[in-house]
Formats: C-alpha cells, structure tokens, sequence
C-alpha cells in the first residue's frame, strides 16, 4: 500500500461521562508514539460544545484521522488500520464502503459534491467482486442523486468502458448510470448491449434506451 507522504492529524471528540472514549484516545495516544499520526487534538464536549455542534457530532467517542471520520468505540488495530490508509486510493474506498453500508449515503454524496474525483472510488467498490449488497444499494443511490449533473457526465467515459465488463451485473448497473448521466453519446454506447448475451442487460439497455428516448423527444 502506497503510505501518506506524512502522517495525518488526528482529532478525538469525548466527553467526561462516556466509558468508551479513554478506550479510543489510548489507542489514538499509542499511533501518535508510534509516529502513524501526527498532531493529536482532543476536544472534551461538555467543555467546548460548539464543537460538536459546529462538526455536527452528536455522540462521543468521535473521531477523525485524517479524511476518515469514525464514530463509536474503535479498537487500537482499527484505529492504526484507518491512519495507515490514509490518503490512499484504497483508504478511501475502504471509508465510503463503511459509510454506504452503513446507510450513511448523503455524507458520500456531499463528498462527491465536494470532490468530484470520489466517483471513481465509488466505481473502484462498483466493481469490486466483494462489495456487499448494502453498499452496492448506496452507491445507486448516491449514482442516481447525481442524475444530469457534470459530475457524473465526466464519468461517462469510464462507464462507457465497463459496459465490456466481464460481468453483466456491472454492465448492467453502468448502462443505468450512463444513462443517467445526460452524456450525448449515451444512447449511442448503449444500444449495442440490445444484443448482450445476458438478457437482463438487454432488458436494461431497452428500459434505459426507452427513457432516453423520451427524454430527447421532449
């Protein structure tokens, strides 16, 4: 695994009361030593709340390394798990699973919002063989929120690619996400899979081709 040029910050929101937060900060105090992080920040809630309301915290322990926010109590070996994937493609992709699975799919869609390139780690757990069926559910969710916008247009040209996927559950999935993608070419990439040797694709690819069609007559 490619290692971030420099250990992440780490943040830990905990509060006096709450009996899993000396867990997480010694976790998080044992990959400062180790040098996995870099500075460590804890907040105490009851001391600063506007904190939490400001990062929209509403239980403790929080925390966040890097990129990655993470709620709830975090052994040490997830914690050095997460601060050993930072800033890494893999890392990410590792991070919008937890978060899809967990049904936490309109914090990925402000991520993509934000920045466009986390598309294609959404597409990176599409294709993925071993991505489990709730995260498979988030990622059309978050593909169909994303109907007509640039950000997915742009990304057109990569599913244009996984409509030769080996597998017709992806080109499936990616001829529906084409066609949502208001791409002039979409209805000309997918017309071919009217002829794929799997008949759900060929029934996606008319229902997607019939909506298309609709649309430009409009």
């Amino acid at each position: 695994m490619t290692r971030h040029p420099s250990p992440p910050d780490a943040l830990l929101l905990m509060g006096r009361h709450c009996p899993y937060c000396p867990t997480v900060l010694k976790g998080l105090e044992a990959l400062e030593a180790d040098g996995l992080i870099g500075e460590l920040e804890t907040i105490v809630i009851e001391d600063h709340p506007e904190r939490a309301a400001e990062l929209g915290v509403r239980s403790v322990p929080w925390v966040r390394i890097g990129p990655f926010e993470l709620d709830g109590l975090r052994s040490e070996h997830e914690l050095r798990d997460w601060a050993e994937k930072a800033g890494t493609m893999q890392g990410m992709a590792s991070y919008m699973d937890e978060l899809l699975s967990t049904g936490k799919i309109a914090q990925v869609l402000e991520m993509t919002e934000h920045e466009p390139g986390m598309v294609k780690v959404l597409l990176q757990l599409f294709t993925a063989p071993d991505t489990k069926l709730n995260t498979r559910i988030g990622i059309s969710a978050v593909m169909e929120s994303l109907e007509g916008s640039i950000t997915l247009r742009e990304t057109a040209d990569k599913l244009h690619a996984l409509l030769r996927h080996g597998e017709a559950r992806v080109r499936a999935d990616a001829c529906h996400y084409l066609s949502l993608s208001g791409h002039p070419e979409a209805a000309g990439w997918i017309r071919p899979l009217q002829d794929d040797a799997d008949e759900s694709v060929r029934e996606i690819a008319a229902e997607c081709l019939s909506t298309l069609d609709d649309t430009s007559g409009q």
